[in-house]
């Protein structure tokens, strides 16, 4: 098992911090083994193939142990992987993941948590008073809009052209909002309010934070969805981060999911 303090900053006060991990890309070629009991063998030596024809004409090198490339080299238990993963014999991934720690705003929480695959415990502001962190987009993020490719996410229908000026105007409200949201959230905690209650003024917008565990199969279906340019921007912005994290301890697995994007 690997515990790490890896960190990555994302928006304005968010981060992904790396709990931990366990299994490699070499215990989920032992799982896929059980039925040989030949175990884990070694991988190749890394030597680079040459192009072959077909390869040349689409810039692409051929696949290492798939086909005679006219460079010797050893062929090892990644091409067991290129298999495994090509023809969606998923169950061999299962035998890794790692557990991370998030603070995002809750409206990014609410989108992540669709991912029932996932494991999550989130802090409860039925127990303790949420931090006052809110999440402000910038200008530059209020023009990019909000459809990408999906026409219900963007702008409601008869809406005006956005314009700076507008962007502008939106995030100072903003701001107005957030802190009167949180002088009625301080002022009925103090008049003995429950926690559980006086926490219906705050935002979606509010910073919150959770662990999230996952097996790697799960973790890469998450990133399928949420790295997709058709994904909200500020979710992207944490599956890029958890991407990051994913490639370091699981880096062949993850060369195999990102050449089938």
């Amino acid at each position: 098992m690997t515990v790490n303090g890896i960190e990555h900053k994302i928006l304005d006060h968010g981060y992904v911090k790396l709990i931990e991990t366990w299994g490699s890309d070499y215990r989920i070629i032992e799982a896929a083994r059980m039925s040989t009991q030949k175990g884990f063998e070694g991988w190749g030596d890394n030597t680079p193939c040459n192009y072959d024809m077909a390869a040349a004409q689409t810039g692409k090198p051929c696949k290492r142990g798939m086909h005679n490339c006219g460079v010797d080299h050893k062929v090892g238990d990644e091409r067991l992987l290129r298999y495994l993963w090509e023809h969606n014999h998923a169950t061999p991934f299962e035998m890794a993941g790692m557990v991370i720690e998030v603070q995002a705003p809750i409206f990014v929480f609410r989108e992540w948590h669709r991912h029932r695959t996932q494991s999550y415990n989130e802090m409860s502001a039925r127990y303790a008073p949420l931090p006052d962190l809110n999440y402000y987009p910038t200008v530059e993020r209020l023009m990019m809009g909000g459809g990408h490719l999906t026409k219900q996410a963007g702008t409601a229908a008869g809406a005006q052209t956005l314009t700076e000026q507008a962007a502008s105007d939106f995030v100072a409200s903003l701001h107005g909002n957030y802190v009167a949201a949180q002088i009625l959230y301080e002022e009925s905690l103090k008049d003995g309010v429950p926690k559980e209650l006086a926490r219906l003024c705050l935002p979606v917008g509010r910073y919150s934070r959770m662990r999230a565990s996952a097996n790697l199969r799960n973790w890469l279906a998450f990133l399928t969805l949420r790295m997709a340019k058709e994904a909200q921007w500020e979710i992207r912005q944490y599956a890029n981060s958890v991407a990051e994290i994913v490639q370091q301890y699981f880096p062949r697995t993850y060369e195999l999911f990102a050449e089938a994007r």
